[in-house]
């Protein structure tokens, strides 16, 4: 367990970063700043050691006014781990064109949780510290359905791997690659209820695992063992993830014929 520790959690107040913040909020002398967009409602009566922030974390400024409300909490402390969790995702057929649509996931999902690095690094300024991005199984095999969603994870999947190569040793960096989890992920995906890809998991499971990760220093944390089952498997026989991404692109199709139809 993280004890005595100042952590800042994005995405806190649902799915895996509830979780996340249920477990670290046990944990004697943490404190936690938990921003997002809508924190200060659903964690106002969460821990006294957690407070809650409202903030757009999509932006420079929602990004610069998390560092500057931690400096203000933590009395100029270091913030010892800072957990970029907040993301979100689209399930849609790809077939629109909206620029805004598109930089707004990509600046949630990848632009902010790579900003946070650098901002990160320099509030360190060579004292120890640790950053925890939630990364996603998407992020490493994308699926149909989820082409920007895929995109967005593939960016911080790229950016986390080249950062090793040159960050400096008193930052430890973990990375959590859930498979699909059971939360309101999939009501934020889409308002038109669709099929979830296989395999879903626990969301307490998830968070449990990935703050042991943390805890333990590791470099990255994979909770569903079927998904790394299944990455040897398809890297020996592509033909099974031929298979899977067949079975998951009928479930679109599915879903479109259901969009379709309410339309008529």
């Amino acid at each position: 367990m993280l004890t005595n520790h100042n952590i800042v959690l994005t995405g806190a107040s649902s799915g895996i970063g509830l979780e996340v913040l249920k477990i670290l909020s046990k944990g004697d002398g943490n404190l936690i700043l938990a921003p997002s967009l809508n924190a200060e409602e659903k964690l106002k009566d969460f821990a006294e050691n957690v407070i809650p922030m409202n903030v757009d974390i999509g932006s420079k400024e929602g990004v610069d006014a998390i560092f500057e409300k931690a400096d203000e909490v933590f009395g100029g402390g270091k913030i010892d781990l800072f957990y970029a969790n907040a993301g979100f995702p689209y399930y849609e057929p790809f077939e629109y064109t909206d620029w805004e649509r598109i930089a707004r996931i990509f600046n949630v999902n990848t632009v902010s949780p790579i900003y946070t690095y650098s901002k990160y690094r320099e509030h360190l300024n060579g004292r120890d510290g640790k950053l925890a991005y939630t990364v996603s199984a998407i992020g490493q095999m994308a699926m149909p359905g989820y082409a920007l969603y895929s995109a967005t994870k593939f960016g911080l999947h790229g950016f986390q791997e080249a950062i090793r190569l040159e960050k400096a040793k008193n930052l430890q960096l973990t990375c959590l690659y859930p498979v699909a989890t059971d939360t309101n992920f999939f009501k934020v995906a889409n308002e038109v209820e669709f099929e979830k890809p296989f395999p879903v998991q626990q969301p307490d499971v998830v968070a449990r695992k990935m703050v042991n990760g943390i805890e333990s220093g590791k470099k990255f944390v994979s909770p569903s063992f079927l998904f790394g089952v299944s990455k040897v498997l398809m890297g020996v026989c592509p033909p099974v993830r031929t298979v899977y991404w067949k079975l998951e692109g009928n479930k679109l199709d599915r879903f479109k014929k259901k969009l379709e139809d309410m339309k008529k």
